[in-house]
């Protein structure tokens, strides 16, 4: 178990990594906005029924983290993460912080990514004379 606890620790901190910052490379848009798709679908179609910010990837992680005997988790993966490097952080606060990035990542994604777009359009047109 504490193999899957490792596996799904770097898999997750890899997923968050990715939805802030994939944004930022050309390469990565198209990826990012998927990602940061299926964060929303997570957070806002399952939570109907699971809670509002439920995460698939947190679900399962806690499970594992559980049969070890990890006790008194908290709602949030983001507010787990923080305590565990940085001086413990309010769920509340903690709350604010995810959506806000997560909300100018979701902008900035959409942005880029249909920029992109026309500046793709752009090079393939014929000029006309």
């Amino acid at each position: 178990m504490y193999f899957f606890d490792i596996l799904l620790t770097l898999i997750h901190v890899s997923f968050i990594g990715f939805c802030v910052f994939g944004w930022m490379f050309k390469s990565t848009r198209k990826a990012n906005l998927i990602f940061l798709g299926a964060t929303f679908v997570s957070w806002f179609l399952f939570g109907v029924w699971k809670g509002i910010g439920y995460c698939v990837i947190t679900d399962y992680h806690y499970q594992i983290k559980t049969s070890l005997g990890e006790t008194n988790l908290p709602y949030s993966y983001i507010k787990y993460l923080w305590d565990g490097v940085l001086p413990s952080i309010a769920p509340q606060a903690a709350d604010i912080l995810t959506i806000t990035v997560f909300f100018t990542c979701v902008f900035a994604s959409i942005f880029l990514n249909i920029r992109d777009k026309k500046l793709d359009l752009q090079k393939i047109r014929p000029i006309m004379n």
